[in-house]
């Protein structure tokens, strides 16, 4: 039978069916064992590949297992509803989970990929104080979060070069306690190796390059991929001038930005300096 071709880029549902079908063929299993081996029928499985029944959180954890994804099909399943989630932050993710490198400047929070679980929850449950969300959608935010974690920890984990505002170390979130911790992680997170974390101080003044956070994601076939954020909603941006431009900038970012040494005892610093 002839498989339906279907463009990822349509809907999350698409994505993660064309997602589901290549890490089935990746393992070498057809419709038929990839059911046995999960509870489904080959119908049902033909379905989630092509995009026209979705799958529950049981099945996709089971899937990951069986075919040893790290985590791939989860992250995605997280996308598929994306209620609680910024407005284009899901497409990014999806890049992101395949790109070799990511280079992120962050101001005001600790990126999302360098949270601890109490500072996550933290955030997400101000805005559901805010009425922005709901308690349903704050552990979903949490939950996607802790998903897209995971592959930091894998042998084909990116490399990650963090370039922080000061003002994400200063800002206390969740309490003394939970900036403790959160501190903790992110020097723990600075000694890995193939993670950089550098700090770009206050005394940057006006030569540091970006106003808002700007993500940079290199791909395996070389090709780029730029991701910012609005208070509104998340924009992708693909090969273009305006991600060489971005690229340029984060490389007088790096320059400008203290040393891993340094910024490592500016970490150590500020989680000494916190308050209870």
């Amino acid at each position: 039978m002839r498989e339906t071709e279907l463009d990822p880029s349509t809907s999350p549902v698409a994505a993660f069916g064309v997602q589901l079908r290549r890490s089935r063929k990746a393992a070498g299993l057809n419709q038929v064992q990839l059911g046995e081996l999960t509870n489904l029928s080959d119908s049902q499985v033909s379905n989630l590949e092509r995009g026209t029944r979705t799958p529950t959180l049981d099945w996709v954890r089971a899937t990951d297992r069986v075919l040893a994804t790290g985590g791939t099909l989860e992250l995605m399943y997280w996308s598929l509803s994306g209620s609680s989630l910024l407005e284009g932050f899901p497409e990014y993710v999806a890049h992101e989970a395949k790109a070799i490198e990511l280079r992120m400047f962050e101001l005001g929070l600790i990126p999302g990929l360098f949270q601890t679980k109490a500072y996550a929850q933290a955030l997400a449950a101000a805005a559901v104080r805010r009425g922005t969300i709901t308690e349903e959608d704050a552990e979903e935010r949490v939950s996607y979060l802790l998903v897209r974690q995971q592959r930091l920890s894998q042998p084909t984990a990116p490399l990650v070069h963090a370039v922080l505002d000061e003002s994400c170390i200063l800002r206390q979130v969740g309490g003394a306690a939970v900036m403790r911790e959160q501190l903790d992680h992110l020097a723990q997170l600075a000694d890995r190796p193939r993670t950089i974390v550098q700090i770009a101080p206050f005394s940057m003044g006006e030569r540091r390059p970006f106003v808002a956070m700007v993500y940079l994601l290199t791909m395996a076939d070389r090709s780029y991929r730029g991701y910012t954020e609005s208070q509104e909603r998340g924009f992708l941006a693909r090969e273009s001038e305006l991600v060489t431009r971005w690229a340029r900038e984060y490389d007088r970012l790096q320059v400008g930005a203290s040393s891993e040494v340094a910024s490592l005892e500016r970490i150590r610093a500020a989680r000494k300096e916190v308050r209870s």
